[in-house]
């Protein structure tokens, strides 16, 4: 199974062969506690990912693979032959839990394109396959998805440090929620480009965005930075644009959960706001994402369904109220950038530059 190559934490990982269980970091004790949690059924993923135990569009397609594995894992030990006709239990278990699991949060895509990959494993096997072989067959593709978005995740990060090599050593990068470890299989997406920066000497110093009402910035990238070295400080969302007036930001660099055929990008609240501070004061504003998060059955962003969430998350944070009681709240998880906003889209592939369809299309339709 795709363990950390280092010392670093690991964010997902599969213990045991078809018969084991998921353990993640919950990500909601971070940064004062690291807390492990074993998902030993496919509620115990599809509440992670609900809760945001695990978030960051690729790392929740990762943990919904191996969450399909688990559909079949009781299968598996009760060892029972399959029907003489039809499919198998266990591969009617496997498509409830894939179909369960699509249910979990609607905006990012690398969810449905890794359940997809799972039903398509699923279709595939014999209905005579015993159980433990089907669940064999799909950790195989679990574990697949996870090694691609490692090596996806590498990738981004060579050609953002290329991307951003005229910047010179110092230079100050905004970044916006979390795109690094936590939120993917391998470093990250925006976050892998300033690791390799920083690797290569480049040594950006990063302004990383509280990112409200969850604090994803505050609470993971911070953390996530640190852990690595890497200069950052930390600022409240609406410092962003006094920093980009004083000069003091370079380039913005952020992740995203949905891109569509036009180049729109649908990312964590507050991300729009960003982008057009940054148009404004005449400094770059960059996408980091694979190419699994593109979306081309999709036009513009008008058609990506925005994630609502509870209202407690802004009234109460924490367990703490800090709103009155019963005022009206409106609290969508992502926000849609505009294609011509965005000055360039780094994917494993190289960069979309200028963002147009023709480009989009051209840089997914390769693989």
């Amino acid at each position: 199974m795709p363990e950390s190559t280092d010392a670093r934490p690991n964010p997902i990982s599969w213990t045991g062969g078809g018969d084991g269980f998921l353990t993640l970091i919950d990500q909601t004790r971070l940064p004062t506690d690291l807390v492990y949690l074993n998902c030993q059924s496919v509620e115990d993923v599809w509440q992670a990912i609900k809760r945001l135990s695990v978030r960051g569009a690729p790392a929740i397609g990762i943990a919904a693979a191996y969450g399909v594995v688990l559909g079949v894992r009781d299968e598996a030990l009760l060892g029972s032959p399959p029907p003489a006709k039809g499919p198998s239990e266990a591969k009617r278990a496997a498509h409830a839990a894939a179909d369960h699991l699509a249910t979990s949060r609607p905006t990012a895509v690398n969810l449905f394109c890794a359940l997809d990959r799972m039903r398509g494993v699923i279709d595939s096997l014999e209905d005579e396959l015993p159980p433990a072989q089907i669940g064999k067959r799909l950790l195989a593709e679990a574990v697949a998805i996870h090694e691609a978005d490692r090596a996806q995740c590498a990738a981004i990060g060579r050609h953002g440090a290329e991307l951003l090599a005229d910047l010179g050593s110092g230079a100050g990068i905004i970044t916006h929620c979390n795109t690094g470890m936590l939120a993917t299989g391998g470093d990250g997406t925006a976050l892998a480009v300033l690791f390799t920066m920083h690797d290569d000497g480049k040594k950006p110093r990063v302004y990383a965005d509280e990112t409200r009402p969850l604090l994803q910035g505050s609470r993971l990238t911070a953390w996530e930075l640190m852990q690595r070295g890497v200069d950052v400080t930390l600022i409240c969302d609406s410092m962003a644009a006094p920093l980009l007036r004083d000069g003091k930001a370079q380039a913005v660099i952020v992740g995203a959960d949905r891109i569509t055929a036009n180049g729109d990008a649908a990312n964590k609240i507050g991300t729009y706001g960003l982008a057009v501070q940054a148009k404004h004061h005449g400094v770059p504003f960059y996408v980091a994402a694979p190419t699994t998060t593109f979306d081309l059955a999709l036009q513009s962003g008008a058609d990506i369904p925005i994630e609502e969430r509870a209202a407690e998350e802004i009234t109460e944070p924490y367990g703490k109220r800090t709103a009155p009681e019963d005022v009206p709240v409106w609290n969508p998880a992502f926000d849609v950038t505009p294609a011509e906003l965005i000055a360039g889209i780094v994917t494993e592939r190289g960069v979309i530059s200028p963002v147009t369809e023709e480009a989009v299309r051209e840089m997914v339709s390769e693989g």
